[in-house]
């Protein structure tokens, strides 16, 4: 498993690029982080490519939601854009395959993170709800938000 500066990247995901700047200088005080919680997690070691479709061994979320990889581009991870989403049950769900709509390449990077069903409606509802957050939110736990940098395999 490889990180990309995660304390920089940490809150980055549904951020604009200038709110990142400021989620990052407070991330680098300690009051977020990226990782794995108690009741949500997402096991990266040992992730598989077959062309553009990654397979995670076993993901678990509280609640019905979303895996969702959003790309990096010229070196910083895009919140705004994601390039690939599944849907989860709620629990947990075993060999997870999510297809990457762009393709990878060996070793691009890439945030891949959970976002709750919020509204039930089994569509993930990437609309921006305030300057910071879309409708589906990302799961945290905590001051932890469920998520991971990854390089593609």
């Amino acid at each position: 498993m490889r990180f990309f500066l995660p304390e920089i990247i940490t809150g980055v995901l549904a951020l604009s690029l200038s709110q990142a700047v400021v989620l990052a200088q407070s991330t680098a005080q300690g009051q977020i982080s990226i990782g794995n919680g108690s009741k949500n997690w997402i096991v990266v070691e040992g992730v598989t490519r077959d062309e553009g479709t990654l397979t995670f061994s076993e993901i678990q979320i509280e609640g019905d939601g979303w895996l969702v990889i959003h790309p990096f581009e010229d070196g910083a991870p895009n919140g705004d854009k994601y390039v690939a989403s599944t849907f989860l049950e709620n629990g947990k769900n075993s060999n997870v395959q999510i297809k990457v709509h762009k393709g990878l390449t060996s070793g691009e990077m890439f945030i891949v993170m959970l976002h709750s069903d919020s509204n039930k409606n089994r569509i993930l509802d990437f609309v921006f709800v305030d300057e910071q957050n879309v409708m589906d939110r990302a799961v945290f736990e905590g001051s932890t938000m469920i998520g991971h940098a990854l390089a593609a395999p």
